[in-house]
This record gives structure tokens, C-alpha cells and sequence, in this order.
């Protein structure tokens, strides 16, 4: 491990198991989906806030080039976990010595999956950018929030090393600013905002379920695929 991922580490597992109560915290804040249900929602605030004005246009096109993104971006990070060489995570690494107050069963299913790069970072700091875009304000909250709430407690409970989650985080920026060209936004967009204008009751029951898919980082669906594969 490199000194700096070492430093972090060292650090926050010395004030691990201070108090089981923010342990038990941070276990509940890294595993609850509220969390992350807090940035879809800043999003969704961005669809909704000028209504049905000429400025709902531009506002509705970041929306879906964002959530498109995020997808992008969450897809990519799958994609590197499986093809690059496999990085155990630093809770079940026993040659850094440390003990990290890792969810038992949170550990037993990641403790098969590579820790780079951190999908959560890839996913979130993705949307927040998309956010950013639109609202530099909330942009900026949302960007710390996800920071704060989705990746800081990824390395204190071990899951993640420090590099894990700024190679993730820096990714997903990288690929929702790209893809923020206006040309490409409006492309992508046209489809669905026609569809939304066109048939508005199930465009909105559609993106409620992807919605809450995304919130979940796609696992309902993974899982049941996976189930399904099993029985072909």
C-alpha cells in the first residue's frame, strides 16, 4: 500500500471503536439508501424548479445528461473493478494489521469484490457535478455532501482505500463533465423530454422506478439478473 493510502488509514482506524455508537452510525449512514435519496432528490429539484418556463428547458436536458451519466459512470466502474487487477478491500487485508469496524455482513458479500475503483465515489460525485452544472450553489453542497456522506465513511469502515475513492470520484467527474457538451445534452435529451411532453404520466411513473434504481446503484436489478442467469 502507498504511504498515502497508509497515513488515511492508519488515522482513521486509530479512532476506530472509540465510540460504538459512531461506529454503528457510520455503518448505518454507508449503508442506508436515505443517503444517496438525498442527491436524487437535489436533482429532481432541478427539474422541477422553474415550472413550465423557457428556463425548464436547459434545467430538464442537464437532468437527463446527468442521470444518463451517472449511469455511464457506474457502468465504467463496474466494468474497471472486474478487468484491472484485483485490489483487496483494506478490511480484509490482514497485512495492514488494522481492524476496521466493518459491517460483518457487509463485509462477507464486498470481501469477493476488487476495491478500485469505488463505484459509490464514480456514481455520486457524477451527479453532483450534473447538479453543479445547473446550480453552482447547490452544485457545491451536493459535492460536499457526497464527500462527506458517501465517501468518507467508505474508508473509515475499511471498504475503501483513500485512492479507491478519489480515482472513483475524479472518474465520475471527469465522465459527467464530458458529457455535459451542450450538443450532446441536447441529443440525448430530445427523446426523452418529447416522451415527457408527449406521454407525462408514464414518463414519470418510468423515471420514479429508475429513480429509485439509481438510489440503489442498480442492485434490485443485478440481483435479479444474477437470480436468473442462475436458472438458464
Amino acid at each position: 500500500m502507498n504511504a498515502f493510502d497508509h497515513t488515511i488509514q492508519q488515522y482513521f482506524a486509530g479512532i476506530a471503536f472509540r465510540s460504538t455508537s459512531f461506529d454503528q452510525a457510520v455503518n448505518l449512514v454507508s449503508g442506508i439508501y436515505l443517503v444517496q435519496l438525498v442527491l436524487v432528490a437535489m436533482l429532481w429539484w432541478v427539474w422541477f424548479r422553474n415550472g413550465n418556463t423557457p428556463a425548464a428547458k436547459r434545467d430538464r436536458e442537464i437532468v437527463v445528461m446527468t442521470i444518463f451519466a451517472s449511469f455511464v459512470a457506474l457502468f465504467v466502474g463496474r466494468g474497471l473493478a472486474h478487468w484491472l487487477p484485483f485490489r483487496v478491500r483494506p478490511f480484509a487485508n490482514p497485512e495492514l494489521g488494522l481492524h476496521f469496524p466493518t459491517d460483518p455482513g457487509v463485509a462477507h458479500v464486498l470481501r469477493t469484490w476488487s476495491s478500485f475503483p469505488s463505484d459509490h465515489a464514480m456514481l455520486w460525485c457524477a451527479l453532483a457535478v450534473g447538479i453543479f452544472v445547473a446550480s453552482r450553489p447547490l452544485g457545491t453542497i451536493a459535492l460536499l455532501y457526497a464527500l462527506v456522506m458517501v465517501c468518507i465513511p467508505r474508508i473509515y469502515l475499511g471498504l475503501h482505500y483513500p485512492t479507491d475513492v478519489l480515482g472513483g470520484a475524479l472518474l465520475g467527474i471527469v465522465i459527467c463533465a464530458a458529457l455535459m457538451r451542450e450538443s450532446w445534452r441536447a441529443w440525448i435529451s430530445r427523446p426523452v423530454l418529447a416522451m415527457a411532453e408527449k406521454h407525462e404520466g408514464l414518463f414519470y411513473v418510468s423515471i420514479f422506478m429508475f429513480s429509485f434504481e439509481l438510489t440503489c446503484q442498480f442492485d434490485q436489478i443485478r440481483l435479479l439478473s444474477e437470480s436468473l442467469l442462475k436458472h438458464l
